[in-house]
């Protein structure tokens, strides 16, 4: 693995972790309804969710790198296609979050288990792990390796992220409800999705 693909995965995920989905809403949620004390135990939930679906689909992925060279390419380029039009679909989409806030009082843990089981049980999960991840393996080099610095990055900036969403919702609640920041927010992170997929298929064709 060189440091140019584990960069390109670092940038990537990033972004992807930005954009706003289920999990991120449910955050949101529950920060806007009970503060910032949500903040570690949802940021918590989201790594372990994170962790349990990232899990299954390199295991998938692993075997399918054994088994096939000539399909795991082919999934390699639909995983850059992929990225395009997650791109795409988010400069076209445009308003705030449509999160509301949970004022129910709910304890640490279970705040901790509904992100998990959210971000885990949540089929589009795996079936995004599977289509992202390929593109950012290589096949040379040892894939438990590989799976150990990718799993690793991804749930340090998946914990950061949903820590740093809560953070936001219970400071900065006009900005999370502010139509016009978040329709920026998501053109430039469409942008640069669209940026991180064309670039890895340059890194590949670099690497072929």
């Amino acid at each position: 693995m060189t440091i140019e693909a584990w960069l390109a995965f670092t940038a990537a995920s990033t972004i992807l972790l930005l954009i706003p989905g289920p999990t991120v809403l449910l955050v949101v949620s529950y920060a806007l309804g009970q503060g910032w004390r949500t903040a570690l135990p949802m940021a918590v939930g989201v790594a372990l969710g994170d962790f349990t679906a990232m899990t299954l689909s390199m295991l998938g992925v692993g075997a399918l790198l054994a088994t096939s060279a000539t399909v795991f390419t082919v999934l390699k380029w639909i995983g850059a296609a992929y990225l395009i039009w997650l791109g795409i679909k988010l400069w076209r989409a445009g308003g705030a979050l449509q999160a509301e806030p949970r004022h129910d009082a709910v304890s640490a843990a279970k705040m901790l288990g509904h992100a998990w089981l959210v971000t885990a049980l949540n089929p589009k999960s795996i079936t995004f792990f599977v289509a992202f991840l390929p593109q950012f393996l290589d096949p040379k080099v040892d894939f438990l390796t590989q799976m150990l610095v990718f799993e690793t990055t991804f749930l340090v900036l998946a914990f950061a992220n949903a820590f740093g969403y809560a953070l936001v919702a219970a400071k900065a609640r006009g900005l999370v409800a502010n139509a016009r920041a978040i329709g920026l927010f998501n053109r430039v992170g469409g942008s640069l999705l669209i940026g991180a997929g064309v670039a890895t298929v340059g890194l590949r064709a670099g690497q072929n």
